[in-house]
């Protein structure tokens, strides 16, 4: 970034609510917030690099995880603006993620099912990405609008799916009240997370509600980051990591209620939670998985000690396992480059002296490109098989069980490497 786009980018942080360092709870506006886990400073997960710009000044941002006393809440104390995470040429595709698609293909069924939805429902889709999750309910003939601020919403657009191309905000429920009416169903996969000022958003999501709607999400939840030492999953889209009791807060703070939800393995490990309008009564799935939190501790101080220094041992036996490797003369390459991905990394420090290059899929719109911070060449998944690297090293590790077998259907040869939750090599599948 040239410095005269990096002056402009402060200058606009400047003049946004919400943004910069976070002096309070995300959710109960508690000001004593206490720093869990120190990751540095790193830059935007999406921010890939074009060949040109890896010789350009690159701006990296606090990432600390955090934790409020007060609601439990765990959130990183840095929010950036909507605008630069979130880009329009953000290069994410859900479509190309077959565990995603297999997910909400599974989330439609179950939402119409257990809501009873009918022809002629509106379902919203906020963050909708290339329309992925609404395409399963238009199949059914049900009407669909997606929100999405980057481009897309070209791509859903194109498919069929009717998109609006903005972030969701004030401005935007009110544009939808107005030409579309109240929505049965509003859904927020894994983006729930993502929007700053909560309490603002989920006022918003109820105002496009039926009286008889529900709001559905889908987020990272802490109980899996805690049991498969996910820090990776820590970055700054992801402003809060969820659990059950900071959630029933928020939804409260608006006149809604935590009614249901579930643990399902998508994104590695994350909560669906179902929210209505008004003062409802909890599930009992909904009691027994906040009770389950409670034994496990997730709220408790010394656990999210063990789970932090848990982290640095993996860091470290990671880093020493690679170089060991590589003083061996052994080529390495990643698989894949989610975001995700861009934390390991750079927390680790791995760089190209490390890592040759990181495949991704045919199609990706990362292909081509560098990764952030690391500078690590995103290239197509072809030149594994083309090259054999000795080792592969799975970035994409919460799918790795899938991937893993796939790769040696299609000709890999060499072996793999398992990054977390503790770093290992895995010779056969």
């Amino acid at each position: 970034m040239t410095p005269i786009n990096e002056k402009r980018t402060i200058q606009i942080m400047k003049q946004q609510k919400d943004l910069g360092a976070v002096k309070k709870c995300q959710i109960c506006s508690n000001p004593e917030l206490r720093i869990i886990l120190p990751l540095g400073h790193q830059p935007i997960v999406q921010a890939y690099l074009t060949e040109n710009q890896l010789s350009e000044p690159e701006i990296t941002y606090p990432l600390n995880l955090c934790r409020c006393p007060k609601c439990g809440l765990l959130q990183i104390d840095h929010v950036i603006n909507p605008k630069f995470v979130f880009p329009k040429s953000y290069p994410y595709r859900t479509g190309l993620t077959n565990m995603l698609v297999r997910n909400f293909r599974e989330l439609v069924v179950t939402l119409e099912k257990k809501y009873h939805l009918k022809k002629n429902d509106l379902i919203i889709d906020i963050g909708s990405n290339d329309g992925t999750l609404l395409q399963g309910f238009k199949e059914k003939g049900m009407r669909v609008l997606g929100i999405e601020p980057t481009n897309a919403a070209r791509v859903a657009n194109k498919n069929g799916i009717e998109t609006l191309q903005e972030f969701f905000t004030d401005k935007t429920a009110k544009k939808i009240l107005n030409k579309y009416g109240e929505a049965k169903i509003v859904a927020a996969t894994n983006v729930f997370a993502h929007i700053p000022n909560p309490p603002e958003l989920t006022k918003n999501i109820k105002k496009i509600l039926r009286p008889d709607g529900v709001f559905v999400s889908e987020s990272q939840y802490l109980m899996d980051i805690i049991e498969k030492t996910e820090f990776d999953t820590i970055y700054h889209e992801h402003l809060r990591i969820y659990s059950l009791k900071p959630l029933a807060k928020l939804f409260s703070l608006s006149g809604m209620s935590l009614t249901d939800a579930e643990r399902i393995t998508a994104a590695g490990g994350s909560i669906r939670a179902y929210a209505q309008q008004g003062r409802r009564k909890a599930s009992r799935q909904v009691k027994n998985l906040m009770a389950a939190e409670e034994t496990a501790g997730i709220y408790d101080v010394e656990v999210l000690k063990k789970f932090t220094k848990k982290i640095i041992n993996a860091k470290n036996d990671l880093v020493a396992l690679l170089l060991k490797l590589k003083r061996s003369g052994a080529t390495i390459a990643g698989i894949g480059s989610p975001a995700r991905a861009n934390t390991l990394l750079g927390f680790t420090k791995i760089n190209t002296h490390l890592l040759d290059y990181a495949c991704e899929k045919s199609g990706s719109p990362k292909i081509g490109l560098f990764t952030p911070g690391t500078h690590i060449p995103v290239v197509d998944e072809k030149r594994l098989f083309e090259k054999q690297p000795d080792y592969a090293l799975i970035l994409s590790w919460h799918i790795g069980k899938e991937l893993m077998p796939i790769l040696r259907k299609n000709g890999y040869k060499g072996k793999f490497i398992m990054p977390l939750p503790v770093p290992k090599i895995i010779k056969e599948i």
